[in-house]
């Protein structure tokens, strides 16, 4: 059986380096021989029961992990769960809501890791984990780095998210894209998978409907030049001159410098301009010759390369390149020719190569995402096959995957500890029911203890194009350490909100320390008075014309966010109330920079899109707290009313909210199809009500009612519709949310309606 193993269970492998012990570290570690036989009869049950219901229910509900925490709880002492007894038109009491809340906290204590974080599926993408077996083929590790019980779940994993039409999405809910479909179809075959098998005869069917794999977007062609089954020549140009550009912004073209990008893209392109720069591409076998007929709808040698660089399947064409990018590229491609064999491109070659190991040294070879992470190593390998800097980032490759009842698939990051751990500190606290809890709580603030970034990474920062860290919590782990502003403001709430425990909660963390984050979060916010989300914004909004990914929306710049710019808004009111004499006037400033910001980006509606979650529910969530919690004015008011107007008026029938990802592309609120409604959704918008002091006491009654109905026998709640978002386009998987989110909304609920302001605007 396969088993989660977290820090305590990292091996001594020469080639892993930590900064902490390897705390929030998670790999899934297979062992042939363990397990019970009614354990294993259980996990083949789920997934079974998965692949049966898979068009309906596209989601896993991570019940390999779930379970195996679970075997471990006493379940003749389940805690009473009141919602099975509540119909639809029941009071709602707060007895039954405590009892509930019980049911919830005790369930979901039992999910905590040892070194005190939620473990949890992350993933949700469908062009990640191709990415990772194309480089491992090239690189020729694909066998000794997954094993046959790997092979077998990553087969299952795209099996099961294939649609109907036999194509796959950009993420597990999306409609076929050409990007999704082929890397899946190529991931299969190099996964042993054969050309006749139902499952590629069907994906392959789809391709060649729509065209072939010229019609992949630019991520694809450049995966599919590095495997050698697409010519470089089709592949719009990624210069790695780019970086010997001045950088300062006197210069003008400064402004156009890669150091000024949203972290995320520039890391990406980074290594890509290497490979794309010295055409870095796997050797023929038998098998890339063969994908060379599959793959296309004329012989390859009839290809025409140039026409293809800058086609695009309609189903992927989320950000249709403009006029000005097309004539950027056919220039840079006419004269590549004379800029390939120069020493400007070996200058460039070796000053790229020189960040890469930069970036790699500085995340303990995790890198900031999956897809750099991957083609850092190619880059890695290309330079030297043997090298201490490959080996070590095959070593980091298991932080990425994550196994569930679906198969095994590789996250959006190597997971949301600290993101996950902080709301569920704030969850947990909500309920009042701290002194049963007072291990886990110990655990989670030990955990955001020792996440906390210590020190900046090795300076001049500003060689290296990166933002101070002391002081800051990552997304993830300290290994990680890639700073972040929202994330630095939620680790902050929850060390604040532990500290006011006591002995309880354990040691609090030393004011110092808390000084640190708050000159992290005032750093980052930007001239517009709002936050964005690794770094202030370096360039202006008008570079999204160079926006090369067909499939995703504003990757450019780091733009501020209103869940960004809420979080440090609400930290830093949190922190204002504890030290009100701390850099007084600048937290003011900042509060009210920040509310001001908040405000001017509320729609008519008095909804507030959000970019990290799906979608209005969340981004109204966040805009309502940063108001209720910064200093009072009138369009401060009057904006909290609005946005309670906005949430009553998408309500449904059954007193929940069912948002779906389609907000996110289409910027218009979706309802889910069907008549459930999804606790997530539901749980923001109860949140904000009652934040709000909603005057409506019965619709939050009817949200609270349907949360404790909803709830499982064992105190869980149901996986639904994916809640994730990225980039506008791209959906993505946050397990946890499905426990934090219901719990924290019951427990302010609960709270509220102790406190009798329910009952004073009843009438």
């Amino acid at each position: 059986m396969w088993r989660c193993a977290t820090a305590g269970d990292s091996s001594e492998n020469p080639y892993l380096s930590t900064l902490n012990g390897f705390v929030g570290r998670q790999q899934w570690v297979f062992d042939p021989k363990s397990g019970s036989i009614a354990e294993r009869q259980a996990v083949e049950q789920q997934r079974a029961a998965f692949a049966a219901n898979r068009h309906k229910q596209k989601h896993a509900s991570d019940e390999i992990y779930r379970g195996s925490c679970c075997a471990l709880r006493d379940s003749s002492s389940l805690p009473r769960v009141p919602g099975a007894s509540l119909d639809k038109t029941a009071d709602v009491t707060t007895n039954d809501v405590h009892d509930a809340l019980v049911a919830a906290t005790a369930y979901y204590n039992t999910l905590q890791a040892d070194d005190g974080h939620w473990p949890g599926d992350y993933g949700g993408p469908m062009f990640l984990m191709p990415g990772m077996i194309i480089a491992l083929y090239t690189t020729g590790a694909l066998e000794s780095v997954l094993s046959p019980a790997h092979v077998h779940e990553m087969i299952r994993y795209l099996t099961n998210h294939q649609n109907q039409d036999g194509g796959y999405g950009l993420h597990i809910e999306g409609h076929s894209t050409m990007f999704g479909t082929v890397l899946s179809y190529v991931s299969l075959r190099l996964l042993g998978m054969e050309a006749n098998h139902q499952v590629c005869q069907a994906a392959r069917a789809w391709i060649h409907e729509f065209g072939g794999a010229t019609y992949i977007t630019s991520w694809g062609k450049f995966w599919l030049s590095v495997l050698g089954v697409y010519d470089w020549k089709g592949q719009n140009p990624l210069n790695p001159e780019m970086w010997l550009l001045p950088y300062s912004a006197w210069t003008g073209i400064g402004y156009v410098h890669p150091g000024r990008f949203w972290c995320h893209c520039r890391m990406v392109y980074l290594p890509m301009s290497y490979v794309w720069g010295m055409r870095g591409t796997c050797n023929a076998t038998p098998l890339t010759e063969a994908l060379r007929t599959e793959l296309y709808v004329r012989p390859y040698d009839s290809i025409d390369w140039n026409a293809a660089r800058n086609q695009c399947a309609k189903q992927d064409l989320y950000y249709p390149h403009p006029l000005l990018q097309d004539v950027l590229w056919w220039t840079l491609a006419t004269v590549e020719p004379w800029i390939q064999k120069t020493q400007l491109r070996k200058k460039a070659l070796v000053e790229v190569m020189r960040h890469v190991h930069f970036e790699d040294t500085n995340t303990r070879y995790i890198c900031i995402g999956p897809v750099n992470k991957v083609i850092n190593m190619l880059a890695c390998w290309f330079e030297d096959p043997d090298g201490d800097a490959f080996k070590r980032h095959l070593a980091r490759l298991p932080d990425y995957l994550w196994l569930a009842e679906d198969g095994m698939k590789m996250q959006g990051y190597n997971g949301s500890q600290l993101w996950d751990t902080a709301f569920a500190v704030q969850a947990l606290i909500s309920t009042g029911l701290t002194q049963s809890m007072s291990c886990t709580l110990q655990k989670a603030h030990k955990f955001i203890d020792v996440t906390q970034a210590t020190s900046d990474v090795p300076g001049p920062l500003h060689k290296w194009y990166r933002h101070i860290s002391k002081g800051a919590w990552p997304f993830s782990t300290r290994d990680h350490g890639w700073p972040i502003s929202d994330c630095t403001s939620e680790g902050l709430k929850a060390a604040l909100l532990l500290a006011e425990l006591g002995p309880e909660a354990g040691p609090a963390l030393e004011p110092h320390r808390l000084y640190e984050a708050v000159n992290v979060i005032m750093s980052y916010q930007n001239h517009d008075g709002g936050w964005a989300t690794y770094e202030n914004t370096r360039s202006f909004h008008a570079l999204e014309v160079l926006n090369p990914a067909e499939t995703f929306g504003d990757i450019i710049v780091d733009y501020s966010y209103v869940e960004c710019s809420s979080a440090c808004i609400t930290a830093l009111g949190a922190f204002r109330a504890k030290y009100p004499e701390h850099r007084a006037a600048e937290v003011n400033r900042a509060l009210t920079r920040g509310r001001d910001y908040i405000l001017s980006i509320c729609r008519p509606d008095g909804s507030w899109y959000g970019s990290w979650g799906v979608c209005f529910t969340y981004g109204t969530w966040f805009g309502v707290e940063a108001l209720a919690i910064a200093d009072p004015c009138p369009a401060s008011t009057q904006a909290i009313s609005k946005a309670c107007s906005f949430l009553l008026g998408v309500q449904r029938a059954d007193g929940g909210w069912g948002e779906s990802y389609l907000s996110c592309q289409d910027k218009v609120y979706s309802q889910l199809e069907g008549e459930q409604s999804h606790v997530v959704n539901t749980a923001w918008a109860l949140l904000t009500l009652v934040k709000a002091k909603c005057q409506d006491v019965a619709a939050m009654d009817r949200a609270a009612l349907l949360l404790m109905r909803m709830q499982k026998a064992d105190g869980d709640w149901p996986q639904q519709h994916i809640s994730g978002v990225f980039n506008r386009n791209c959906m993505i998987t946050y397990a946890n949310y499905r426990n934090i989110f219901p719990i924290w909304a019951l427990g302010e609920y609960l709270h509220a309606k102790k406190a009798g302001w329910f009952k004073s605007r009843e009438h």
